[in-house]
């Protein structure tokens, strides 16, 4: 079953069963999948899914520190709501040491003069869904002392 499939599997039983919060956050994510399918023009992968997935819980994690910035709690708390329900599809993220490591590898590999978007990039394809940019940027700056 790919990750679009659950979604809508877990939209009707969350409808059956009245949840009304897990219901809007579920029906968000499944137009936020249509946009990207008619925007490739095709059916969206797991990869793909997952994407949409990650931009969609940084988008709630972005709005939660501007909500908190603003002094409205209410909207930050709605927000981390629908965050979790989108982290429950997204896999398990790597702890910031398992990232340490894969960063070094790849440094490693790469040699001395290694460019950090190359990095950066290198660790990206191999981490896919399991880490964010922001995170890996950082430790490659860190690893690279750039």
């Amino acid at each position: 079953m790919t990750i679009a499939e659950q979604i809508t599997q877990d939209l009707t039983a969350s409808m059956k069963a009245g949840d009304t919060a897990r219901t809007g956050t579920l029906r968000l994510l499944r137009a936020a999948f249509k946009n990207e399918e008619i925007k490739l023009g095709h059916t969206l992968s797991d990869d793909e899914s997952l994407k949409v997935l990650q931009r969609e819980a940084k988008q709630r994690r972005d709005s939660i520190d501007q909500y908190r910035a603003a002094q409205r709690p209410e909207l930050a708390e709605r927000e981390e709501a629908e965050l979790e329900i989108i982290q429950t599809y997204l896999p398990q993220p790597l702890s910031e040491d398992e990232l340490r490591a894969i960063v070094a590898e790849v440094a490693t590999a790469q040699g001395d003069g290694a460019q950090m978007g190359a990095v950066i990039g290198a660790v990206m394809q191999r981490v896919g869904a399991r880490a964010e940019g922001g995170t890996v940027s950082r430790l490659v700056r860190e690893r690279l002392g750039a």
